[in-house]
């Protein structure tokens, strides 16, 4: 379910908060378009965002009023389960399923690797409850839920220190009741936690991955509810108070309190707003088949537009080195079923440290310098080389400085940092250095790109680059070489790319209900039930948010499989 943003708001303003950059992009009415580019502020993200969104207002003499929304792309969700740095969370679950997160899919990343080890699970297994209550398949209770179990088991947890609690019992796909007892139990008992239910999140079959996702909601609820609610505050101290919409990992966008409630859906928030301003500028140069290449200070991401159309994946894992999405290789990250523009991410950007191993080989990150300190060609601090200084030290960047001038980069000080911390312990020259410090970051980045080409089959040389990004059009030509591309593009502006295409997006939700039948005994009577009832979930939304029933367009798929397959295929529903 998709809606045009309105076009009856005077001033829309998209923001997004990179690991170094924070980009500004405000469009009027008029069609006028200003940006602003500055540090993010790590410590207080929502400071550069004021200062960003006043210093364009000021620009053309605006009144915070004359806003009509902002839009933005974060990386908050990300960084929290990456850096394992969400809230304490705990797990109720049925009786006999409290290690499905340990016991996972059978899959690994290295196949041959004896001694892989699996990520830790987000919840420690004394902190996964069993619950007495048991529903099967098709919805009937087996055994009824035991309240008084599931009061000691948030009692215990709330004692322990856990903020946050994911629900996920046994079937409640097909019978939500057991899980929304346990849910008003701990709103009227312990009204200090934060609650997750599976069928709320995920009413999909699959223990695992509804289990998975439905961790990770509650994981990233109180960070996220804090961080969203921290940037409304900071917005409204200077008086603006424009609806704010955050940019989902599909490629649309959802009001923030929305967000709040649901944050597995913008964990590749910042990502997807480039891939929907390539959509949309290769739309307008009538090429239907291009490949994104969005090279920031922290990472590089990659992603594939066939035919005009994005590409879209069911699931997703995150945490697992380069993101794989629907790709081959699964098993090295945190499983999420949520709908996800496909984008393979490696940890190589502009402000990837580089360092000399005990072997002696050259090593570009996957650690990054981000805002502060940043590269050292920044002069704030910063004593490891990056890939950055690396560029200036070559010439592919002007001393002249970034952001228009405003920042200023000191040539002597990255060719200082490269000669001792890479060209004297390798004994070779400089610039020798410096360019192998290039070669080694696109070695690392075609990794990206081949993910979602070469690897699912698609000839690269069928498409053209897209390169943004900050440093992506540094990269890119020989990038587009090593993969026999014929054309690259770069659009205006590339370091602020992504934020317009916050500005292209359209709000979006989905709604998902199992209904397991075989097509021989389908009664299209109760499929039409079915897909009603989602429809009404969906128009009953979007009134509550305020948008007119005219502007809404309603999409319907089917996940459907042959007989003796394990998984779906996900294929469009004609009306009626």
């Amino acid at each position: 379910m998709t809606i045009q943003p309105g076009d009856d708001r005077e001033v829309r303003v998209g923001v997004d908060i990179g690991g170094t950059f924070t980009d500004v992009v405000l469009l009027a009415g008029d069609g006028t378009v200003v940006t602003r580019k500055l540090l993010t502020t790590p410590d207080d993200y929502g400071r550069a965002v004021v200062g960003g969104i006043g210093g364009l207002l000021d620009q053309l003499g605006l009144e915070t009023e004359r806003l009509g929304e902002i839009v933005h792309g974060t990386t908050v969700a990300t960084n929290a389960v990456l850096e394992q740095k969400g809230a304490p969370t705990g797990l109720l679950t049925t009786r006999g399923f409290r290690d499905v997160l340990e016991l996972r899919r059978i899959r690994s990343p290295e196949l041959y690797n004896l001694f892989y080890e699996k990520p830790r699970p987000l919840v420690s297994r004394r902190h996964r409850l069993e619950v007495d209550e048991r529903i099967d398949h098709s919805g009937a209770v087996v055994r009824a839920l035991d309240l008084e179990s599931a009061e000691r088991a948030l009692a215990r947890l709330r004692d322990e220190g856990i903020r946050s609690i994911a629900v996920t019992f046994i079937n409640a796909y097909a019978n939500p009741a057991h899980e929304r007892a346990v849910g008003e139990l701990a709103l009227a008992r312990f009204p200090e936690l934060q609650v997750s239910l599976s069928s709320d999140v995920l009413p999909e079959i699959r223990e695992y991955e509804r289990t998975s996702t439905t961790v990770i909601n509650a994981y990233l609820m109180p960070v996220v509810r804090r961080y969203l609610q921290d940037l409304v505050d900071e917005l409204e101290r200077v008086r603006i108070r424009a609806p704010l919409l955050i940019m989902q990992s599909n490629g649309g966008i959802m009001p923030a309190r929305a967000a709040q409630e649901r944050p597995i859906h913008i964990i590749e928030s910042g990502p997807a707003a480039g891939v929907i301003a390539s959509a949309f500028l290769a739309s307008q140069l009538d090429l239907p088949n291009v490949l994104t290449f969005d090279m920031g200070g922290t990472t590089a991401k990659a992603s594939i537009i066939e035919d005009g159309a994005l590409s879209q994946t069911p699931e997703y894992e995150v945490g697992g080195g380069i993101s794989l999405t629907s790709r081959l290789i699964k098993g090295g990250g945190y499983a999420l079923r949520t709908p996800v523009i496909d984008i393979a991410e490696v940890g190589a950007g502009g402000g990837s440290i580089v360092w000399v191993d005990r072997g002696g080989a050259l090593q570009v990150g996957p650690h990054s310098a981000g805002a502060a300190p940043g590269p050292v060609c920044y002069g704030a601090g910063g004593t490891e080389p990056t890939v950055s200084d690396a560029n200036l030290a070559l010439g592919y960047l002007s001393p002249a400085g970034l952001v228009g001038g405003d920042l200023p980069l000191d040539a002597d000080a990255a060719r200082r940092a490269l000669r001792e911390h890479v060209a004297e312990p390798l004994g070779i020259g400089l610039l020798e250095a410096a360019y192998g410090i290039h070669l080694v970051a696109n070695a690392n980045m075609i990794r990206a790109v081949r993910a979602v080409s070469s690897q699912r089959g698609r000839d690269p040389r069928g498409f053209a680059l897209f390169a943004f990004g900050g440093s992506g059009p540094v990269h890119a030509v020989e990038l587009a070489r090593s993969l026999d591309m014929r054309r690259v593009i770069v659009p205006r502006s590339p370091g602020l790319f992504s934020a317009f295409g916050l500005l292209f997006a359209e709000v979006e939700h989905h709604y998902v209900r199992t209904f397991f039948r075989k097509t021989e005994a389908l009664d299209p009577a109760e499929l039409d039930q079915v897909i009603a009832e989602l429809e009404g979930e969906a128009r009953e939304t979007l009134a509550a948010e305020g948008y007119r029933g005219d502007r809404v367009a309603l999409k319907r798929q089917a996940d459907l499989r042959y007989a003796g397959q394990s998984w779906e295929l996900t294929v469009p529903l004609e009306d009626g």
